[in-house]
């Protein structure tokens, strides 16, 4: 009995001991935040000691696993530069090289944010000049973390990635928006670039919103009953769907509509699903904002996105900190976007604090949902950032924005914000249209007067609206003298095709 005993003894550290584990974001090549006090984390065993020592300081920061094992330290840091080590210590150890110091920021959306510089399979067309972009990248200071692709029904404590540092091999993967916005902050500022890209094809807000967010907002509702009912229609569809194919293969004239799919446990559109998989596992990284390139897929509910889209920017703010700058893409023209799901966002621009948006009217491709163009888009989240994150000062940041109306007989008199050198490129100003009290809206004359647009049609003796830019393929031509375009908008609060589309 005695021996027995022993080799119990033997083997009891062993049997104790747990390793400390890190969370993905927590590896080599990472880039934390500069000039704040950033948190590292992880997980150890209950009640387990852990130190925290970092190259740049004298020091160390301890922390305890609490009963879950789950352990956080705040560790401050300086100004920007590198590399630096991490040593995190407890029964076991891990050292992480290479850490720069620099500018955190998040990049998710859908497809348009995932798409990468080289050309890929399918829809992934990659830039015009890849080849040439690939071969001038030589920037070792911009680091990228993609997180991969993931739907998950509970909260996920961690995700899966790594840092990818910047050249010529690594940056044909990269999301090509979210390197052309860190590209400019990194040349403009002279510091590291930390880019986390968490992003996928075809999903809609709801899928990146946390459960609870979309259960206690009243008109958010309907998106979790749409999904639970779908549930339950899954059998019946499987039967409708394979009578369909039997109906094709036996006549394949058959003029019958395949049967809609509705919404599966899997599905990475399911309320929530992204943010459990693909969001959650990143906090409690320190970030210093977050860029967005999404919207495509709640056009058809662009009313909805109203409420949708800012509430689900206070859920990140929530979970992260309360002012997080929030930039992002207005839907550029295409056939299948409705005009109301830019106005949409252009709403939440004026009701949200702390946000941004970049407008794409003039690099849009009516028949392609991808546009090849993205050194613009990022050029353009950049300035917002440079101007109203990082304080750059005399650097115009927007297109015009409007902002008023006047009725004057015939005509009307619109002002705008960011309205300096207003100006009409290729031609006479278009894409403007006018309504009496009738509604009906018929094509207008508008010219430019110094920071005023005045519009006016012979058909509408007695105008109480315009908009501009209104429709789902737009050329419009009013830019300011920044060269930046001025964002659609109407100037009625008439009710639109998807008001009531939950």
């Amino acid at each position: 009995m005695l021996r027995y005993f022993l080799v119990l003894l033997l083997f009891l550290p062993r049997l104790t001991r747990a390793d400390i584990a890190l969370p993905a974001l927590l590896t080599d090549n990472m880039v934390l935040q500069q000039k704040t006090t950033v948190a590292l984390w992880g997980w150890a065993a209950p009640g387990e000691a852990v130190t925290v020592s970092a190259s740049w300081q004298k020091g160390t920061q301890k922390a305890t696993a609490d009963a879950q094992g789950n352990w956080l330290v705040r560790v401050p840091t300086g100004k920007a530069g590198g590399p630096y080590t991490i040593v995190i210590e407890g029964q076991s150890k891990h050292t992480i090289n290479n850490v720069l110091l620099g500018e955190v920021w998040l990049c998710s959306g859908q497809s348009n944010m995932n798409f990468p510089v080289a050309k890929r399979e399918g829809w992934r067309t990659g830039l015009r000049n890849a080849a040439e972009v690939i071969a001038q990248t030589k920037y070792p200071a911009i680091r990228m973390f993609t997180v991969t692709q993931k739907v998950a029904d509970a909260p996920q404590r961690d995700v899966q990635g790594s840092w990818a540092v910047c050249s010529p091999e690594t940056v044909g993967d990269f999301s090509a928006v979210a390197y052309f916005f860190g590209l400019e902050l990194h040349q403009k500022l002279g510091v590291p670039v930390g880019l986390i890209h968490s992003s996928w094809g075809g999903t809609p807000a709801e899928s990146w919103t946390r459960q609870d967010v979309l259960e206690s907002t009243p008109t958010l509702r309907s998106i979790l009953t749409r999904y639970e009912a779908g549930l339950t229609q899954r059998p019946a569809y499987e039967t409708a769907l394979a009578a369909w194919k039997s109906e094709k293969a036996t006549n394949p004239q058959s003029t019958r509509p395949k049967p809609e799919e509705p919404l599966s446990a899997t599905s990475n559109k399911s309320p929530a699903k992204l943010y459990n998989g693909m969001i959650r596992g990143l906090q409690p990284y320190t970030l210093r904002g977050v860029i967005w390139y999404q919207g495509e897929s709640n056009a058809e509910r662009a009313y909805q996105y109203r409420t949708l889209f800012p509430a689900m920017i206070a859920n990140w703010r929530q979970d992260w900190q309360p002012t997080l700058p929030f930039y992002f893409v207005q839907i550029a023209p295409h056939k299948g976007q409705n005009p109301e799901i830019r106005e949409a966002q252009l709403l939440t621009l004026q009701t949200v604090p702390h946000t941004g948006m970049a407008v794409t009217t003039d690099v849009g491709d009516s028949l392609d949902i991808h546009p090849r163009d993205k050194l613009t888009v990022g050029h353009r989240l950049a300035l917002w950032a440079r101007a109203n994150t990082y304080g750059e000062k005399k650097l115009e940041y927007s297109g015009p924005l409007y902002k008023a109306m006047q009725a004057n007989g015939r005509e009307v008199r619109l002002t705008f914000d960011h309205a300096d050198g207003l100006q009409a490129r290729e031609g006479a100003l278009r894409e403007f249209t006018i309504a009496g009290p009738d509604s009906v809206f018929r094509p207008a004359q508008a010219r430019i007067e110094g920071r005023v647009v005045v519009v006016s049609s012979p058909d509408v003796p007695q105008p109480v609206a315009v908009r501009f830019g209104w429709g789902k393929s737009p050329m419009p031509n009013l830019f300011n003298a920044a060269g930046l375009p001025a964002s659609p908008f109407r100037t009625d609060q008439w009710c639109t095709p998807t008001q009531g589309k939950n």
